[in-house]
């Protein structure tokens, strides 16, 4: 794992924006470290964990993998371009000519379980240097202003 300075809170700039996304940058490269040896990225590892949920029952579509995601189909189709050239998802005809449905194929669902554990891994050491207890607060204050943006979109907050 690469290592970072050392900083103070007190340094950090008072923008949302840029302590999210330092933290995100932060907890995304111990993910990518760990996931090296499967081949797998975070974003990738993840787009086939949605992509495997949400497709129990029919493949999810472009569309519907996105908002899942929390991104616009631009940003995901281009994400999902290198899974595809490598083998690990395949775009199909959805339910309309017009729609595509995201498969996860089967060196997707390999690259899946290898990485799995890996990953396991990675959520235990993030657990460990944030605490469990902070983690989970965390993640529960993260849902809830994800569904807070969510109804500021379609104009209810």
């Amino acid at each position: 794992m690469s290592r970072q300075p050392s900083v103070s809170p007190a340094t950090l700039s008072p923008c949302t924006c840029f302590k999210v996304r330092s933290l995100a940058r932060r907890v995304t490269q111990l993910y990518d470290d760990t996931l090296a040896p499967s081949g797998l990225r975070i974003t990738q590892f993840s787009l086939l964990v949605q992509a495997r949920r949400l497709g129990a029952d029919h493949p999810p579509t472009v569309t519907e993998l996105a908002a899942a995601m929390f991104t616009d189909r631009t940003t995901l189709t281009r994400n999902l371009r290198p899974m595809i050239d490598a083998g690990l998802i395949s775009l199909q005809t959805g339910a309309d000519a017009r729609s595509k449905a995201v498969v996860v194929t089967e060196a997707g669902e390999r690259a899946y379980r290898e990485a799995r554990e890996l990953w396991k891994h990675a959520q235990k050491q993030v657990r460990s240097i944030g605490g469990l207890e902070t983690i989970e607060q965390l993640q529960s204050l993260i849902d809830g202003l994800l569904v807070n943006f969510d109804e500021h979109e379609r104009g209810g907050a």
